[in-house]
């Protein structure tokens, strides 16, 4: 995600610390090369220029401190100003009033109806008393609605639905009848997208929101599309006034486009973005977090976010004292490991850490984690325990029973004290960030 632009705007910021102050020559160098890049990563033309024309002004406006370089301060304002453009703060879901309806919408392909359950998902994660109702009001295309029904079951959440309906008006006012009689607060309606914009689409969306008067009125957007995406979310904006903006298969090739340039367009907070395929891969959009991300900082605002979700407090206190004491074991690394599983896949966790956003070849698969872990289960209770020495014919025993070799039980020996560093840092992030506050944290962590 973002690799290439990374890769230029690291190369330009490269450039500058050469040199010993800011002049105008060499800014305008730098912002030259700033905007050829957002280009390239299929920002909005206009979008690009205004800001390189921001971030000029404020290198040439302001004030120049002496204790940081030159490369250092144009970062710093590069970083600032690609948060403002993104929103610089996350903005909330309004889920206010006795029924909350939550309209989707965008062209075809763009993943509305997995949205919508992803979306069902985090709103049960964060208010699970919320009573939820999906509501098929996609009957354009003939699988629509059997894969709501079955992202329904996997949430466990009720899908309305009229079988043989062609009309998308009569099944969302069924839909609100039957929210209305039973209860339910939220109501997420998909509805139908099409190959590109029409005048059906439009004057149909214009009605259901007409009837619905929803709280929110979300464009999903494919974020591979760069500038096509920016183009339609104006136009859907400009008919049915859009309240913000889903950007998915951001953990693909996408190329920043999107995520710089709809807000700016649009006017309209980003709310959300898909980070995968599961249920589970949606997280709220954070502006800051996006910068870091596209300048190659890691993402530490969301991994602190899903360790206060997944760390577990009591066992984290246990935790780092046994790592304060160097009494760690094999039992511990178990326990930790099946905690991290539940942060994600192992590799996303790593490419979130500072400075390892461009290990794309990283030798760490969820394969060779599996190995790990079976490798452990193998152990008796005094092997994990470290009470007994790990003897070949103790580590002989370890592999036939993981089903492995001899050598991969050395190498995972030889690697322990190494891992355990790692896993030493990843608790601590949770603990520092409620001490410290996240905003004070990633400074701490940009230096």
């Amino acid at each position: 995600m973002f690799h290439a632009l990374t890769e230029k705007l690291q190369s330009v910021f490269a450039g500058l610390r050469g040199n010993k102050t800011l002049s105008e020559e060499n800014i305008s160098d730098a912002v030259r090369q700033v905007r050829l890049a957002l280009l390239d990563a299929d920002v909005n033309f206009t979008v690009a220029g205004e800001f390189v024309k921001r971030v000029k002004e404020k290198v040439l406006g302001g004030t120049v401190l002496k204790t940081v370089s030159p490369g250092q301060q144009f970062i710093k304002l590069v970083h600032e100003e690609l948060a403002d453009f993104m929103g610089a703060e996350e903005a909330a879901l309004d889920l206010k009033g006795k029924i909350s309806v939550i309209m989707l919408c965008g062209l075809q392909g763009s993943g509305k109806t997995t949205t919508c359950a992803k979306l069902s998902s985090w709103i049960t994660k964060t208010d699970p008393h919320k009573r939820q109702l999906l509501v098929a009001c996609d009957l354009q295309r003939p699988a629509a609605i059997d894969q709501l029904q079955k992202l329904g079951q996997s949430i466990q959440v009720p899908v309305f639905m009229i079988p043989g309906e062609s009309n998308p008006i009569k099944v969302a006012k069924k839909a609100m009848e039957m929210a209305k009689s039973e209860g339910f607060d939220v109501l997420i309606v998909d509805t139908a997208g099409r190959l590109h914009l029409d005048q059906d689409l439009m004057q149909e969306l214009e009605e259901m929101k007409s009837f619905l008067e929803p709280r929110e009125v979300l464009f999903v957007a494919n974020a591979t599309t760069g500038q096509d995406a920016v183009r339609t979310a104006a136009e859907f904006d400009r008919r049915v006034q859009i309240t913000g903006t889903i950007l998915t298969m951001l953990d693909g090739n996408a190329r920043a486009g999107a995520a710089i340039s709809i807000r700016e367009v649009t006017k309209k907070p980003l709310k959300f973005e898909g980070v995968g395929e599961k249920i589970g891969d949606l997280q709220v959009f954070n502006p800051r977090s996006m910068a870091d991300r596209i300048l190659g900082f890691g993402d530490v605002i969301n991994l602190v976010k899903k360790a206060q979700e997944n760390f577990d407090e009591k066992q984290n206190d246990e935790l780092e004292k046994k790592l304060r004491k160097a009494s760690f074991t094999y039992e511990d690394y178990l326990k930790q490991m099946s905690m991290v599983k539940k942060m994600g896949s192992f590799k996303s966790i790593l490419k979130m850490l500072p400075g390892m956003g461009s290990f794309n070849d990283l030798d760490f698969s969820e394969k060779e984690f599996g190995k790990l872990e079976a490798m452990i289960l193998s152990m008796t209770p005094s092997e994990r325990q470290e009470t007994v020495e790990l003897t070949h014919l103790r580590r002989k025993r370890i592999a036939t029973g993981s089903g492995v070799q001899v050598d991969d039980v050395n190498r995972m020996v030889k690697g322990f004290k190494r891992v355990k560093q790692l896993l030493k840092g990843m608790p601590n992030l949770k603990a520092q960030a409620q001490k410290m506050g996240l905003k004070d944290m990633m400074n701490d962590y940009r230096g």
